[in-house]
């Protein structure tokens, strides 16, 4: 059996099998042969941390991710699965994005030092970030042809990963996309700024779609579409303000679909928590592969089988560093969340953690400066979705606040987390913004802890 696992980047579940009028008609019609997760979540709501969680079947405080991986942050790459699998027979292949080492645009280089067999991405040196949706286009063709031609000697595992729907997006929207008739997601305002930044998302996500549909209708073609077990995923919620690099459901809530042949659950959806980390060890289990030790996750391989069957009952999630240090640790079950920021000296708005975009200048222009974050928080999620109203000091969830918290320390401990010790130092070889800076990218040393030099 093989492995095929496409994902995007930042892309949440704002994609149509989902709900949302995203122009994404490939992904929809796969999702109605797969089992579609509805309740799946990340590890951690920043890019690299997020993919080696998943990758790894460790938490970030555990497998060394704490931060992005071009920003001087790595892992034990022999744990890595592509590493897994080499060891178990399979060839490996990337084509396009990893963001587990190095630069992600350094593809070469991260396909080496990960342990990939074989690199299928093209140049991307000649695109802007605007237009790397086209390299992504480019990247399918490189896939489609190498399908077409594979010798089918050894099982293979591929990585497809996308640009899109990564900021920046493309500059110009997609003629069917009416910008004045988009709804940006929550928790966003709807105005003119951010129905612009939306559609601009949108066309993004058409391109990813695309690039999707090329790929399975290359297996189709192949007759490989019954021999390959497909993962959709991305890495974590939209790259707005207050979804990505946060803890809220906006953040940490992600598209996963998966297609297993012969299951008995293609067309259905799976209403159960299930976390990235888990994504390793059901693998294992639908493979029939021996799962190593040091995996974290919880096999829900069973759920192709039985929709209805439990794998937890609690997820967790977390942040160190994005761009600043802002350490946050939380658990989730299906009513509740429980969050915590450790970082009490700084209980503003890490404002580099926030992607540059029209919605972060509609906020900035909108008192983002004035606003606070809770050093904890409790939000009731049957009746507070959008985890708005702090419970932590309503004496009614007073039992279920004690709960979640000492699960939520039981779990640091089991795991070690190092932010248990205090606040973390800042390593010289990191890259690191100062809390109050604005700008991810700024120019200006006096806006850097470490440059990671």
């Amino acid at each position: 059996m093989n492995i095929l696992y496409i994902h995007t980047h930042d892309s949440g579940r704002i994609l149509s099998p989902y709900g949302y009028d995203v122009p994404t008609p490939n992904i929809k019609m796969f999702a109605s042969d797969a089992t579609v997760f509805t309740q799946s979540y990340c590890a951690s709501p920043t890019c690299s941390p997020s993919r080696a969680a998943l990758l790894t079947s460790t938490y970030p405080h555990q497998n060394g991710m704490l931060g992005l991986a071009q920003r001087g942050f790595s892992i034990d790459y022999s744990k890595h699965l592509v590493n897994f699998l080499n060891s178990e027979g399979f060839h490996t292949v990337l084509c396009g994005i990893q963001h587990e080492a190095g630069w992600y645009l350094e593809h070469e280089k991260g396909a080496s030092i990960i342990g990939y067999k074989e690199n299928l991405t093209c140049d991307n040196s000649k695109y802007r970030q605007e237009d790397l949706t086209i390299w992504d286009g480019k990247n399918a063709d490189n896939l489609d042809q190498w399908i077409n031609n594979y010798d089918k000697k050894k099982p293979f595992f591929i990585s497809y990963g996308m640009y899109s729907t990564h900021r920046r997006y493309p500059d110009v929207i997609d003629e069917e996309i009416n910008e004045n008739m988009v709804q940006p997601p929550y928790p966003l305002p709807n105005n003119a700024e951010t129905r612009k930044d939306h559609a601009r998302y949108m066309t993004s996500a058409n391109n990813a779609d695309k690039c999707f549909g090329k790929i399975i209708e290359s297996l189709k073609r192949n007759g490989l579409y019954e021999d390959t077990i497909i993962i959709f995923t991305t890495d974590h919620g939209l790259a707005n303000p207050f979804s990505k690099c946060t803890l809220f459901d906006s953040g940490i809530a992600v598209s996963l679909i998966i297609r297993v042949p012969n299951s008995k659950a293609k067309g259905e959806v799976v209403d159960n928590l299930v976390s990235h980390i888990d994504v390793f060890p059901t693998l294992c289990d639908l493979l029939a592969l021996d799962k190593p030790e040091y995996l974290e996750g919880i096999s829900f391989a069973k759920s192709f089988e039985d929709t209805k069957a439990i794998t937890r009952n609690e997820i967790f999630a977390e942040v160190t560093f994005h761009t600043s240090y802002e350490p946050i640790r939380c658990i989730r079950t299906e009513r509740y969340k429980y969050i915590r920021y450790y970082d009490t000296k700084y209980l503003k708005i890490n404002k580099s953690n926030i992607d540059e975009s029209l919605s972060k200048d509609y906020f900035l222009n909108n008192d983002l400066d004035g606003q606070i974050k809770f050093e904890e928080a409790l939000f009731d999620l049957y009746y507070d979705v959008g985890e708005r109203n702090n419970l932590i000091n309503n004496p009614k969830y007073e039992g279920i606040k004690e709960k979640l918290r000492k699960k939520l320390e039981k779990h640091l401990k089991d795991t070690e987390d190092i932010i248990l010790k205090g606040e973390i130092p800042i390593d010289k070889k990191w890259k690191v913004n100062k809390k109050e800076c604005n700008l991810a990218s700024s120019k200006d040393e006096n806006d850097y802890v470490s440059l990671g030099r």
